[in-house]
């Protein structure tokens, strides 16, 4: 039987056979490249975008300008009978503009950038816009593209620190309804969020901070949006009463409502975002109803911040489930009575605590001395007594982030007194504790005494000793 497939025979089959593929790679409609060289001048006209990429855009082309190829079927002509025969094309399926850093260079703009109707109108297949420190000179006005968009299969849209794009969001409610990611942050955007938000069936997240907008909030329509796990609303002029359907929300994994009007209650069906794990309501004007006990019951939370709202009360004993928490932030909000010595025996992940510019008396519990992985305790301007149980180490590895001033019945042992000088910014004019400052030994039920200041001359920290008469107590339980 005759060799066919020799070597040098293989080798030729294959050569043709690239050659052919290359041949019949398909290559960027016309119209759609010149498109997008029209969308390059629009925001930089200074870079000769034609002389830089003189080939097909989808062979070479700015980053940021991407393409992908697709299958279609166009009905056969030569039967009666509808027939689909395969066709592939290429369309630009992301475009991003501004330059963000070198590992995303995109095509940087020029202060007079300004943003081209083409774009919603010459891209069907487009999924991603993308606009970084674009509209920064002459405002920039979004446009009323509901009669002529084509561009209807957008899933991103984003525009981040474009301080002079304006307009309503109106328009894009209308518009692009299958958004999955609508990422505002920085701009110029004015206007409420009206109902038009529950027709993105789809999204994902939606975030709208450092806007100009205001009003109320159609939290109703919100809560239609079953895929959303980022609702950011943050810096911004909204007003009102937040509801209690926010709590539909089941999906969520961050929810920011921070630096607001709103007002009344923190909803107790907050209670359902049992996904949640950053939670930000502060500055707001959430009234006096104190610290929400049902976050005891959020496994997930890592952070939450209420700072700044007038919620008073004591701290809740809430702390036992919570030990995935690495930032607290309950600064200024009407704080009473004592600090849980719960909070530093449970919050085993605690890196950022913030108590400070409350009302807050009584001494700092031995348990703090348990928080050895916080960077921060701002515990200033309260007024808390007794001695401080941080370590020498402690203080020394938190250095000017462990904050206590604005507390004088604090005082501090002699011993630490030696790494004092370099912290006295943070801690004030503090004192040198007296023998009646240092705390009895502690007791609990029938278990023998242990003093922790004895602890020190048999060379144990305190932290250790604490940590062992923790686990002996949960084993009794």
């Amino acid at each position: 039987m005759p060799n066919f497939f020799s070597l040098p025979t293989l080798f030729l089959f294959l050569t043709l056979l690239f050659v052919s593929t290359q041949q019949q790679q398909p290559l960027l409609d016309s119209a759609e490249q010149n498109a997008v060289f029209e969308v390059l001048n629009s925001i930089n006209s200074a870079v000769s975008w034609r002389s830089l990429f003189p080939d097909d855009l989808c062979l070479s082309a700015p980053h940021g300008v991407v393409c992908e190829y697709f299958t279609e079927h166009t009905p056969s002509s030569a039967t009666n009978v509808s027939f689909a025969a395969p066709l592939q094309t290429v369309h630009i399926v992301e475009l991003s503009f501004g330059y963000v850093s070198d590992y995303t260079p995109n095509p940087p703009c020029s202060p007079n950038s300004t943003l081209s109707p083409l774009l919603f109108t010459s891209f069907k297949y487009l999924r991603k816009l993308f606009f970084y420190k674009c509209f920064t000179g002459e405002p920039v006005l979004l446009p009323n593209i509901t009669s002529f968009v084509v561009v209807n299969n957008l899933e991103e849209l984003v525009f981040i620190e474009n301080p002079a794009l304006v307009g309503s969001l109106d328009v894009i409610f209308a518009t692009f309804i299958n958004l999955r990611r609508l990422v505002l942050t920085g701009n110029g955007v004015y206007g409420n969020i009206s109902d038009g938000v529950g027709d993105l069936i789809n999204v994902e997240e939606i975030t709208l901070s450092r806007n100009q907008l205001s009003g109320g909030v159609s939290f109703d329509r919100l809560a239609k949006l079953k895929k959303l796990k980022v609702l950011d609303l943050s810096q911004n002029h909204f007003h009102g009463i937040v509801p209690e359907s926010l709590g539909d929300l089941s999906q969520l994994l961050k929810l920011d409502l921070s630096s607001n009007f709103f007002s009344g209650n923190i909803p107790e069906t907050l209670v359902n975002l049992q996904s949640l794990e950053f939670l930000d309501l502060s500055f707001n004007r959430f009234g006096k109803f104190g610290v929400p006990k049902f976050l005891g019951e959020m496994r997930r939370l890592k952070e939450v911040y209420l700072s700044g709202n007038l919620l008073g009360g004591r701290i809740p004993e809430i702390w036992e489930k919570l030990g995935s928490v690495s930032s607290i932030g309950f600064s200024n909000i009407g704080l009473v009575g004592n600090i849980p010595a719960s909070m530093g025996l449970y919050l085993t992940s605690l890196s950022y605590l913030g108590l400070d510019d409350n009302k807050l008396e009584g001494n700092l519990p031995e348990e703090f001395g348990l928080l050895e992985f916080a960077n921060e305790i701002n515990l200033e301007n309260n007024n808390l007594s007794g001695r401080v149980p941080f370590s020498v180490n402690f203080s020394t590895m938190v250095g000017q982030k462990l904050k206590l001033k604005g507390n004088s019945g604090l005082c501090i042992d002699k011993v630490f007194d030696l790494g004092y000088g370099k912290n006295r910014d943070s801690f004030g004019e503090l004192e040198v504790c007296n023998k009646s400052d240092v705390l009895s030994p502690v007791l609990h039920k029938d278990i023998r005494p242990v003093s922790l200041s004895n602890s020190l001359v048999l060379g144990i920290s305190s932290s250790t000793i604490w940590c062992c008469f923790c686990i002996f107590l949960h084993n009794l339980m």
